[in-house]
């Protein structure tokens, strides 16, 4: 999929799962519940072992499936998830050295950020999505509309504590998408192989932004 085609599928979902987990065999068996469920969108942090051939595995299995390289540190890195099949990159903060790299390769790439002057520079920097992080612990819904207010012209991501008594707030405050990790992925769910669980938390989580869009427009 071309740049703007994988940045209006995350747009249309609305939600970005984060497979942190500890096994290549835990990551497949996560992104196919996840994907069951409604949400044909996987980030891959590259804190699990063989992040890299899971991604390449991930591809061949579900050609369908969006996956990104998440947890990025350095465009070398970066270089080897892109060609392993990764359709997006992000980082848990600003690298303009990975800003650099996604440009010349076209390819959607949305940093971590925080305050203010990262936000302008990732904009300047021709990031026009990114992903705010840790949003929960800075103030939640009410820190993305602050920072709504002088960055109309950026689209944010809520990423860090997103959860069910959060997922709905954040989509009133107009993030385009949502980052959930372990609230979506629970650790046990995966250890007992329970496909059902992950994917009633993920049909959930879906039905909560589209209740919240509804919402929104209808305001």
């Amino acid at each position: 999929m071309k740049q703007d085609q994988v940045e209006a599928r995350i747009q249309e979902v609305g939600i970005i799962p984060a497979l942190r987990v500890s096994s290549a065999e835990d990551a497949l068996f996560a992104a196919d519940a996840v994907s069951s469920g409604g949400i044909p969108i996987v980030e891959l942090t590259t804190t699990v072992p063989g992040a890299v051939q899971v991604i390449s595995e991930l591809m061949r299995s579900n050609p369908d499936l969006v996956v990104g390289a998440g947890t990025l540190h350095d465009a070398e890195t970066a270089r080897q998830c892109l060609d392993a099949g990764a359709s997006f990159l992000t980082t848990p903060g600003l690298d303009l050295e990975i800003v650099e790299f996604a440009r010349k390769k076209g390819v959607l790439y949305f940093p971590g950020v925080l305050t203010p002057t990262e936000v302008m520079t990732a904009w300047k920097s021709g990031c026009d999505l990114v992903k705010v992080f840790p949003c929960s612990q800075v103030g939640g819904a009410s820190y993305i509309k602050a920072l709504q207010a002088p960055f109309p012209e950026v689209r944010f991501i809520a990423s860090g504590g997103v959860n069910q008594n959060t997922a709905t707030e954040f989509t009133l405050a107009g993030v385009v998408a949502l980052g959930i990790g372990r609230d979506l992925i629970q650790p046990r769910a995966i250890q007992l192989r329970e496909r059902d669980w992950i994917r009633e938390l993920a049909r959930r989580f879906v039905r909560m932004v589209k209740d919240a869009r509804e919402r929104r427009l209808h305001a």
